[in-house]
């Protein structure tokens, strides 16, 4: 588990972010008020008072081992540690009806994908769903909104870590917005998804989520 010597406005939302935690449940497991945890967000370069740095510490103790290795790549990622660079990526499976999108990548012979869902990348300190849902509108021209937090993995092709929602068509005709990375998008069938992105590849919950929701 990384030690963090001095907590900021910013290492402590990337903790918020590593714990999954809303600022309402973030401000509850430190004890503190919602109004300080979005001061954090207002001003990332912020010191915290000393008790709250103990605060932080007993979280980031506390947390399971899988939070304590997403706040080490969001750590390692903003210190440019050669060691361990951490290129994080939101994905959006998002469904209409009985459909969901996917976006067709121009040949990257590095990684071998063709089909996959949209997709970008996290800005240091920023909302892996709210990046979902802003790469979907760039890329697709879909306007959508997060249902549910999926969870994060290494994506065994690529090694970079991913960040996925289940989100809902909200409006907006499906077209291909970036030409240069994509090179078609459409709407498929959830049962043929398989049929695009070999299925040993695709993230469990994914599967697990669009069976469910197709039942709702």
């Amino acid at each position: 588990m990384d030690v963090v010597v001095s907590w900021t406005g910013r290492s402590a939302c990337w903790l918020q972010e590593a714990l999954r935690d809303t600022n309402e449940a973030f401000a509850a497991r430190l004890g503190i008020a919602v109004r300080t945890v979005a001061s954090w967000h207002k001003s990332p370069e912020l010191v915290p008072r000393t008790e709250m740095h103990q605060l932080l510490d007993q979280a980031l103790e506390a947390a399971a081992p899988a939070a304590q290795k997403r706040f080490a790549l969001l750590l390692t990622e903003s210190t440019g540690s050669q060691a361990a660079q951490a290129l994080r990526v939101a994905v959006a499976v998002v469904v209409r009806g009985t459909d969901v999108l996917l976006v067709c990548r121009r040949d990257d012979e590095s990684a071998g994908i063709r089909w996959q869902f949209p997709a970008g990348v996290i800005k240091p300190g920023g909302s892996p769903a709210s990046a979902a849902v802003r790469e979907t509108l760039a890329e697709t021209g879909v306007h959508c909104a997060v249902r549910q937090d999926l969870g994060g993995r290494l994506h065994p092709s690529t090694g970079v870590w991913c960040e996925y929602f289940l989100a809902e068509y909200l409006v907006g005709e499906a077209q291909n917005q970036d030409k240069i990375e994509n090179a078609d998008v459409m709407w498929v069938p959830r049962n043929a998804v398989p049929r695009f992105i070999p299925v040993d590849t695709i993230f469990p919950p994914i599967l697990a989520a669009l069976e469910e929701s197709q039942n709702d």
